[in-house]
């Protein structure tokens, strides 16, 4: 073999290899939730139903009949998470997990959990209870008004 046909096969190693590294680290962005078409998780996640329309306030989020009681919903257009510790008493999070920024995606028997890396927090407080967050979800302002939810 030549030194020139020597030099083209090490460069053409050298970039499959290089190709195969960029495929491995997008892939292991897209696992942490990195990527921008998440459309995986649970069906808790909820757009906006109305079309977000203003009133008072701020957007309609959803119906006070639409959160549950120990649960609640997260609207991941407006990165925020609605619960219901009590009946009647409603609190709002950011949805962004604080251990790496992925989407929560389920709200329920009062534990707001990430699927990325199974964070989980209190519905009530968004303080961590496990997982690997170690600083609360961020409080959102809400209103509630009559039988409709509000981002203030």
């Amino acid at each position: 073999m030549s030194a020139t046909q020597e030099h083209r096969s090490l460069l053409g190693r050298r970039t499959v290899v290089a190709a195969v590294g960029a495929a491995g680290a997008a892939a292991a962005l897209t696992a942490c939730g990195g990527g921008s078409d998440d459309k995986g998780g649970s069906d808790a996640v909820e757009q906006p139903g109305s079309g977000g329309e203003q009133q008072g306030g701020g957007a309609v989020l959803a119906a006070t009949a639409d959160i549950p009681e120990g649960g609640g919903k997260v609207f991941a257009q407006q990165k925020v998470v609605v619960t219901q510790p009590k009946p009647g008493e409603f609190k709002a999070f950011s949805s962004t997990c604080t251990h790496q920024g992925c989407a929560v995606k389920d709200v329920s028997a009062g534990t707001i959990t990430c699927p990325c890396h199974n964070s989980t927090f209190d519905a009530a407080t968004g303080s961590p209870t496990g997982g690997p967050a170690t600083q609360p979800l961020p409080a959102r302002e809400i209103t509630v008004e009559g039988d409709s939810i509000r981002l203030a």
